[in-house]
């Protein structure tokens, strides 16, 4: 299967596209900042769409090794981006979060390109260090300590649900490079506990937390998407009421074009179309994981664990949000919600498997059994 694996995994990408352009095309022409036009975010993605399909194909013909040796600048890059979020005009602050900075009349949100930057410096730190992993010194304390710089500037910004999907991808990378699971114990342990210290400590984020506890209650305020969510799935049902046909986006549902897009789907085309999409993001998974695992070297495995882990979390997050069964987090739903950046930085991630699937193992055949096999099978007999 590993031969077919990257195919398999453009197709499931490109359903994925089109079920995004398509949702996308149905849902945001009643958002609140359409400013009059229906196809606003259609002309944006689109663009944002090409951007992304141009960077995948660089980074698909592009040597993977490039992006470890060159991980200073791409890091450094990041925490300059991150920075800026916080000197207005350039940073905007929107909903009561500094992650986004305006350029030329596109917004762009810097911690997607942190999340590659971390996984840059963690898979070539671990190459370095592959002795030392089990070390406190090497192995855990530097490490977390360099991706802390930037973690440090995201969850000041506020932006809880990227700081954890980031310290979540360290753990796995952390774990498969050998680092003292003692050690990764402790930090999962600290890692919720600090982010539920500051969710505790930030209102908003403490009326996420009471509505996910209680919805009924908070149906008004704080959980008012996760309940329009539910009422859209309940609508929807089995078959769905019919693209187009929702009524949840008619500003009822808040952001349905972006983070909450997956009801949107369940509303309109159903449970089989959004069964589909976890399916579609099953085979990203295991095809990603079959190219991190028969990658040349630890390099690349290291970062195809990486890139996997940050779609795979990033989707179990957003679906786990909009069915209701997490705390709401503004994280939106890769290759299918609307935002720019994010699509940029998945397809991103793309071309990475595939650069590190061109110069991935393949299982030899046995060429001398084969061989002998067709000496006997044509020697005729006396």
């Amino acid at each position: 299967m590993h031969r077919k694996s990257a195919y398999i995994l453009c197709l499931a990408v490109l359903g994925m596209l089109v079920i995004g352009i398509v949702m996308l095309f149905s849902t945001s022409a009643f958002a609140r900042d359409s400013r009059g036009d229906p196809f606003f975010f259609i002309k944006r993605q689109t663009i944002w769409l090409v951007v992304g399909l141009v960077v995948c194909s660089v980074a698909a013909i592009t040597d993977y090794h490039f992006w470890g040796r060159t991980w200073w600048v791409w890091f450094g890059l990041a925490a300059v981006a991150l920075a800026l979020c916080y000197l207005p005009p350039i940073g905007l602050r929107i909903n009561g979060s500094r992650r986004w900075i305006g350029l030329g009349g596109f917004t762009l949100q810097p911690s997607e390109i942190a999340k590659v930057a971390s996984v840059f410096f963690l898979a070539w730190w671990f190459v370095r260090q592959e002795k030392n992993s089990g070390r406190i010194l090497q192995g855990f304390l530097a490490p977390l300590g360099v991706v802390g710089v930037l973690l440090a500037l995201i969850v000041f910004e506020v932006d809880l649900g990227t700081t954890a999907l980031i310290g979540a991808s360290t753990f796995v990378i952390m774990f498969i490079a050998g680092t003292n699971v003692w050690l990764l114990g402790l930090l999962s342990m600290s890692g919720v506990a600090a982010i539920l210290f500051v969710a505790t400590t930030m209102p908003e984020r403490m009326g996420r937390l009471s509505a996910f506890m209680d919805p009924e209650r908070y149906k008004e305020g704080a959980g008012l998407q996760q309940m329009q969510a539910l009422i859209a799935w309940g609508s929807g049902g089995l078959e769905g009421l019919g693209l187009g046909n929702g009524r949840q986006k008619m500003l009822y549902l808040p952001y349905a074009h972006t983070d909450f897009i997956f009801p949107m789907i369940g509303e309109e085309l159903g449970l089989r179309m959004s069964l589909l999409v976890v399916f579609l993001f099953l085979v990203i998974i295991v095809c990603g994981t079959l190219i991190a695992l028969h990658a040349k070297d630890r390099f690349g495995l290291l970062l195809g664990s990486g890139i996997v882990s940050l779609l795979a979390l990033q989707a179990a997050v957003n679906i786990g949000v909009t069915t209701s069964l997490l705390p709401n987090k503004g994280l939106p739903l890769p290759f299918i919600s609307y935002g720019g950046s994010n699509l940029a930085a998945c397809l991103f991630g793309v071309g990475l498997l595939l650069s590190i699937y061109r110069q991935g193992v393949f299982e030899p055949t046995n060429t001398k059994r084969v061989t002998a096999t067709m000496q006997v099978r044509t020697t005729p007999r006396i």
